[in-house]
């Protein structure tokens, strides 16, 4: 019986793949069990040596030609979306089967199975897991891919080393932005979900592609990772996205001011859920365009006043 209840715990865990495991008692916000302990208490994965996130330094990311654009399927779906949950420790959002990414330099195509966050406390105080040359954005939005060929059993996934494929978008607050239809129907719901625990079916129609607004596809950085949450498993092909989101600062607050950690209103408000970096990994990216803006101006107008002498004479 013993056994059993092990099996089952751990299918619990494979399934949500965020790694909101029961098995293992860790947390964010107190000093008995935040990730600085999580290397003894899940050290089966947590202490070795290809954890994630880390800083990516953009002098030493390596050119990698084969890191095209992604090829994205049912991302405009307005149904795509199923159901919000508030875990105790982040917001999941649910995927209906058939979104899918490809290309990317991955070496198949892999099914998205849900999305989370990664925040700070408010707008002004830096929350994301990764981080770029030190800087750290305000919040970071994760969506998790399984290999398609696993037809999304996690458990298959994890045991391979490039199982699980994690796209990570850099939000930043941006006060000039006014709208955000998206956005703003998302974090609606975030005041139905106040308690761990609580979930709601989502009713709005939001595309996936509409909360990943102004971020081009083709820019960005890559490495091989683990899940950023105990029980830690190396089995992540990591793509993190250059071009930030920009969602208002209120919009950003709201995840730090209206969720708590556990099931009771009295219980802490869940603030500053993230990882902090772990060791420098292998990063590779796209050859960068880096002829000075200067020179092409120079350029174009040498081109245009050829062209003026050429039409005269």
């Amino acid at each position: 019986m013993k056994w059993l209840a092990f099996t089952l715990a751990f299918c619990l865990f494979v399934v949500d793949v965020y790694s909101d495991s029961d098995t293992i008692d860790w947390c964010y916000h107190d000093t008995s069990c935040d990730d600085r302990t999580w290397p003894v208490i899940a050290a089966n994965f947590c202490n070795r040596s290809r954890q994630s996130p880390i800083n990516i330094a953009t002098a030493d990311a390596i050119e990698d030609g084969n890191l095209i654009g992604f090829t994205i399927t049912n991302f405009t779906s307005t149904s795509a979306l199923v159901d919000i949950t508030n875990t105790g420790k982040t917001v999941k959002v649910n995927i209906k089967k058939g979104v899918q990414i490809s290309g990317g330099g991955l070496s198949e195509p892999y099914d998205s199975l849900q999305f989370h966050l990664h925040w700070g406390n408010r707008s002004t105080k830096g929350g994301s897991e990764h981080t770029v040359n030190g800087k750290r954005y305000p919040m970071e939005l994760h969506l998790v891919n399984v290999k398609s060929r696993y037809n999304l059993n996690t458990s298959l996934a994890l045991e391979d080393s490039t199982g699980l494929a994690a796209l990570g978008f850099f939000i930043e607050a941006d006060s000039s932005i006014t709208t955000g239809e998206f956005w703003r129907n998302l974090t609606a719901y975030l005041r139905q979900i106040p308690l761990a625990g609580d979930h709601v079916n989502i009713t709005h129609d939001i595309p996936l592609i509409g909360l990943l607004q102004g971020v081009d596809l083709t820019r960005y950085y890559r490495y091989l990772g683990s899940l950023t949450t105990p029980t830690c498993n190396e089995a992540v092909v990591w793509t993190v996205f250059k071009d930030p989101i920009r969602v208002s600062p209120e919009m950003i607050d709201l995840f730090s001011t209206e969720l708590h950690i556990n099931n009771t209103i009295d219980s802490p408000l869940m603030v500053n859920v993230f990882r902090n970096v772990q060791p420098d990994l292998l990063v590779t990216t796209q050859r960068e365009d880096t002829t000075d803006d200067s020179v092409k101006l120079c350029a174009s107008l040498a081109l245009l006043a050829l062209s003026l002498v050429l039409s005269s004479s």
